[in-house]
């Protein structure tokens, strides 16, 4: 394969992991709604649900972020070292889920259940919105300059320097970002009430709340996703020609989305399926399947986002401060080589799949019922 088809190649991996990571922030939208379960047999019941699945999307996660190390190791550098008080802040809220499941309910806990409650809210929400703000600014732009000349200056070789003292903190105080980073925090709400009314059962109380949160998690969802694609597809986008010169374009991400119209219309399915899912729901609640039809509505939307971000010529990563250090998929990837290399590796993506499938299958032998909390012996 030529350098362009594995540039190609590994950005589609990018995308279809990324899609699968927000499909699995419906563990962190689960997590922002236990502080509000004042019955403690329904609340019990909604940790040791989403305690089954937490570390599905902390493997993704990681897996996430490891592919794009391998395959465009200049964004990872970028983004990672200069804004790094951002994405310290996400890995601090991953970190303490992580504990919060392990110590919640362990012998001699001195905080507390509610305790370990809040610091899941935390991660729930302040996961998801910085996540959100993160990629906001692969689309709207970051502030940082590249000049790959240092590469031969022996004092000083840092390809890649950051413009801001705030050092990614500033793209919170962005509101193209700040809204996608709700709407992404809604999203994880929503697909989270979908998959509590799926996995929770045996409780009518349990089934009552879980629909009245699905449906007002879905009105504010769906405002927060409309007014982003307004935001997204009246933005100007930036292309690189073949020099490598990079030019502002009017609705760019509209127009990639209907010059690549494959992606358009799996986009157009993803949203159809979403909404389906709403209304099914609404009018039908015994109906509890929704939460497959949001899982793949939102991984189709997602890939397709991705993908009108990277290619037709898109710089994936715009700079504000000098718009020729943008990055795109073809000047930010690894050597021919690496890329090589690493797609024999990437063949062992598919045995992260089959791990989720087979996992979720297995914890999900046994409905997460009263009783079944009772009698089990691993609460989280």
């Amino acid at each position: 394969m030529t350098l362009s088809a594995l540039q190609t190649y590994w950005w589609l991996l990018i995308s279809v992991l990324g899609a699968l990571l927000v499909f699995l922030l419906f563990v962190q939208g689960g997590q922002t709604m236990l502080l509000f379960q004042k019955n403690g047999m329904a609340r019990q019941m909604t940790v040791n649900s989403l305690g089954r699945k937490w570390e599905l999307t902390f493997t993704t996660l990681v897996v996430f972020g490891g592919a794009f190390f391998a395959s465009f190791p200049l964004f990872y550098s970028t983004s990672f070292g200069g804004a790094y008080w951002l994405w310290m802040l996400i890995l601090v809220s991953f970190v303490i889920q992580a504990f919060s499941y392990e110590f919640r309910r362990k012998p001699g806990n001195i905080f507390g259940t509610r305790f370990y409650d809040l610091l899941l809210f935390i991660n729930g929400c302040f996961g998801c919105v910085l996540l959100g703000v993160a990629v906001g600014t692969m689309f709207f732009g970051a502030d940082f300059v590249v000049e790959k000349g240092n590469l031969v200056n022996g004092s000083a070789p840092v390809i890649s320097s950051w413009t801001s003292p705030l050092h990614g903190l500033e793209a919170v105080f962005s509101f193209p970002c700040l809204l996608l980073g709700f709407t992404v925090l809604y999203l994880a709400r929503m697909q989270g009430s979908f998959y509590l009314l799926n996995n929770l059962s045996g409780d009518a109380v349990v089934t009552s709340h879980y629909r009245r949160t699905m449906i007002l998690n879905s009105g504010i969802f769906l405002v927060l996703f409309l007014t982003f694609l307004a935001v997204l597809f009246t933005a100007d986008g930036y292309e690189y020609a073949a020099d490598g010169t990079v030019s502002a374009v009017q609705y760019k991400y509209f127009m990639n989305l209907i010059d690549m119209w494959w992606f358009g219309a799996l986009f157009l399915i993803g949203v159809l399926l979403v909404l389906y899912a709403i209304f099914a729901a609404i009018f039908k609640p015994s109906k509890t399947n929704g939460i497959w039809f949001t899982g793949v509505g939102t991984f189709l939307v997602i890939l397709s986002l991705f993908a009108i971000l990277g290619y037709n010529n898109t710089c994936y990563y715009p700079s504000v401060a000098d718009v020729n250090s943008s990055l795109n998929i073809a000047n930010s990837s690894s050597t021919l080589f690496t890329l090589e290399v690493m797609s024999w590796v990437s063949l062992f993506i598919p045995v992260v799949l089959i791990y989720i499938w087979y996992v979720w299958r297995k914890m999900d032998s046994k409905p997460i019922t009263p009783a079944e909390v009772l009698e089990d012996d691993h609460l989280y």
